[in-house]
């Protein structure tokens, strides 16, 4: 696994896991999906994402390992 990879599954979970709690729990889950949807957003234009740089300072590879990196 490589970074991209594994922030778009966090990602993903955190949304699913706020909605399911924001309907079966309470709705301020839902400021949750918010939070992530935003810093989605703000990733795409800033290419900052805290995840990314905790992944990257865990070692974990930027790039899958058969890809031609420069």
């Amino acid at each position: 696994m490589y970074i991209e990879r594994i922030v778009r599954i966090v990602a993903g979970a955190f949304i699913v896991i706020s909605l399911l709690l924001a309907h079966f729990h309470h709705q301020n889950w839902l400021w949750f999906t918010g939070f992530v949807g935003l810093n989605l957003f703000q990733s795409g234009f800033t290419q900052f994402c805290p995840l990314f740089t905790i992944l990257e300072k865990m070692g974990v590879p930027k790039f899958p390992k058969d890809a031609c990196c420069k």
